[in-house]
């Protein structure tokens, strides 16, 4: 039997971390090493816990779930982060994409639902609601690796074509017949070339310019 996902609960309200931790508890799979109340104590935690995923609340006083995001970020810490947030506004939900999370679910998600988007994430899918992405996309800068798309190979074409479908790299690995670790290796040399930061944008960045799986 694989690991179960180590999750990490960021979010300023108690009764909120208990009710997850009390679901999560019986997830076979899901196994929660620990709890923060803010951004800073959440970014403190995940530097020390190593999570695969953490659930990262967006409105916190101090360090807000942004802020914290972006400072992981800076620390190269690898955890998946998946916002769970009660504001539904794309002004809320669309900076904390930008700064790099993989997702969003709201508070008041099934469950199961919930279970499964943090399988999801940890696989290395990215949960984007259509008007979400849609945002997104809007707000990008229309210049962003603009004539760059050019210096990709074609193999890196393909691979991107596959981020965009939502594919972890374990499944364009196997799509393609070709190795996870080389298959890193393509997706950082599309990030490099392309100056994005992380899957979201270059998954944005493939729907934009019309590149597809």
């Amino acid at each position: 039997m694989a690991d179960p996902i180590k999750v990490l609960l960021v979010d300023d309200h108690q009764v909120v971390r208990r009710g997850l931790r009390t679901f999560l508890e019986v997830q076979d799979d899901i196994e929660v090493v620990g709890e923060a109340a803010d951004g800073a104590e959440g970014v403190a935690r995940a530097e020390e816990l190593k999570p695969d995923v953490v659930l990262m609340d967006v409105k916190m006083p101090g360090m807000d779930g942004v802020d914290a995001l972006r400072k992981l970020r800076e620390l190269n810490n690898p955890a998946r982060v998946l916002i769970v947030t009660s504001f539904t506004e794309q002004r809320t939900v669309v900076p904390a994409l930008r700064a790099g999370a993989a997702g969003y679910v709201y508070k008041d998600i099934d469950p199961d639902a919930l279970a499964g988007a943090i399988r999801s994430v940890h696989a290395g899918h990215i949960l984007l609601q259509p008007e979400v992405a849609g945002a997104l996309l809007s707000q990008e800068d229309s210049n962003s690796g603009q004539g760059r798309g050019g210096s990709l190979t074609e193999r890196e074409r393909e691979v991107l074509g596959l981020i965009a479908d939502g594919r972890s790299n374990r499944e364009i690995a196997r799509a393609l017949v070709l190795s996870e670790k080389t298959v890193k290796t393509h997706v950082s040399n599309i990030l490099m070339k392309l100056d994005l930061a992380d899957r979201t944008q270059a998954a944005l960045w493939a729907v934009r310019h019309g590149v597809t799986g």
